[in-house]
């Protein structure tokens, strides 16, 4: 099976590393890092570059595309040639995916209109206005869309789809073999979790962090 994972600047790592250390454990899978252009790309912090050794213009088609998300999508969401490339990609693929903000560059290529599709909760907004039915689960499935909530949510997705794809069993065994069994010291992976105070504190993070960046867009 080939995948294709699309990065790019800003990238947030886990949205794109996540999923690979799971798909690519999957029998027959060849996975390959994607970017509007190859080389690397920073993540959304800077301090960690992904190396994506094919650009968009190298890859043809593809089994499963997964788009992983970052404070870098908003750039996707405006290039015409990215998004004409996703709706390429999706006219080949069997799954169309995306994780956390990854699906506004599905939404942005016409790919969710009037579809249920998952995204980071601070995103709901921005999401149904590409015309997404905006769903709060960890994991939506919608015909060929997969889409996953924020982050994390990306390891989850991606033993899904190996579960759909090639079994129970080895989902289990790539489970198990990354230990993924989450027990985290705090409880506050959900809004509907999280202290009121710690909602805002982030909503005022991922604000400032948007504000910066549209002040350095061109």
């Amino acid at each position: 099976m080939e995948i294709a994972i699309l990065v790019f600047e800003g990238i947030t790592a886990l949205d794109a590393v996540g999923p690979y250390e799971v798909l690519a454990r999957m029998p027959g899978a060849s996975v390959r890092f994607v970017a509007p252009r190859a080389g690397v790309v920073r993540t959304d912090n800077g301090q960690l570059g992904l190396l994506a050794d094919h650009g968009i213009d190298a890859i043809e088609r593809c089994d499963l595309l997964l788009v992983a998300g970052g404070y870098g999508e908003r750039a996707l969401e405006r290039n015409e040639r990215l998004l004409a490339w996703v709706r390429a990609m999706d006219h080949t693929s069997q799954i169309t995916s995306s994780v956390c903000t990854g699906s506004l560059v599905l939404g942005a290529a016409g790919l969710l209109r009037g579809r249920r599709a998952s995204t980071h909760w601070v995103q709901y907004a921005r999401l149904a206005a590409f015309g997404a039915l905006v769903s709060e689960e960890r994991i939506t499935r919608d015909g060929k869309y997969a889409t996953a909530a924020g982050v994390s949510a990306g390891i989850d997705l991606a033993l899904a789809l190996v579960m759909e794809l090639s079994g129970l069993e080895v989902a289990q065994a790539i489970q198990l073999s990354l230990e993924y069994d989450p027990e985290p010291p705090v409880r506050a992976g959900h809004p509907r979790s999280a202290p009121v105070n710690v909602r805002e504190r982030v909503l005022a993070r991922v604000r400032q962090r948007e504000a910066e960046l549209t002040q350095t867009s061109p």
